[in-house]
């Protein structure tokens, strides 16, 4: 029996799959996502060429811009990187002068990274700014900025509650 709950929802289930045999690339929200990252990194790549950084350098400096001395899993947490991978993102960055690792005197285990002057020098002019009004969002950039985030945070709370069961 259909409640008047349910007949007022509307039909969520994706377009794509309503058909069989319908399925559109175009209708991929995963796809949407992906191509919009690639098509980030083709926006930044010249101008963090022209900085001699990678994308993810980059964000790595703009996380400790937020909260500088960090240990290398507190960065990593926030960048979804493990310390395999985010090590040598912060050897280059520390070589290149941007930032400093150093071992946390309470806890040997522990390195914490810092911005020097140098980086935060580097992250003052802002290099990404230009790139808001290339979205052509408008006052819609924080929305969906807010958006995509949720959905990240949904496909990792339910990944993790799959791994749970």
């Amino acid at each position: 029996m259909i409640t008047s709950k349910t007949a007022e929802k509307p039909d969520t289930a994706a377009p794509a799959f309503k058909e069989a045999g319908s399925r559109k690339l175009s209708t991929f929200l995963c796809f949407a996502v992906y191509s919009a990252n690639l098509a980030f990194g083709r926006a930044y790549k010249p101008i963090l060429d022209a900085l001699g950084l990678t994308y993810t350098q980059y964000i790595a400096m703009v996380a400790l811009c937020e909260e500088d001395n960090q240990t290398v899993s507190m960065l990593g947490e926030k960048l979804f990187l493990e310390s395999n991978t985010l090590t040598p993102i912060l050897k280059k960055l520390e070589s290149a002068g941007f930032i400093t690792r150093h071992r946390d005197p309470a806890d040997e285990r522990q390195v914490r990274v810092s911005l020097t002057p140098a980086g935060r020098d580097l992250l003052e002019t802002n290099p990404g700014s230009a790139l808001i009004d290339a979205t052509g969002l408008g006052d819609d950039f924080p929305v969906v900025q807010k958006s995509v985030t949720r959905l990240r945070d949904n496909l990792l709370r339910a990944q993790a509650e799959l791994q749970k069961s």
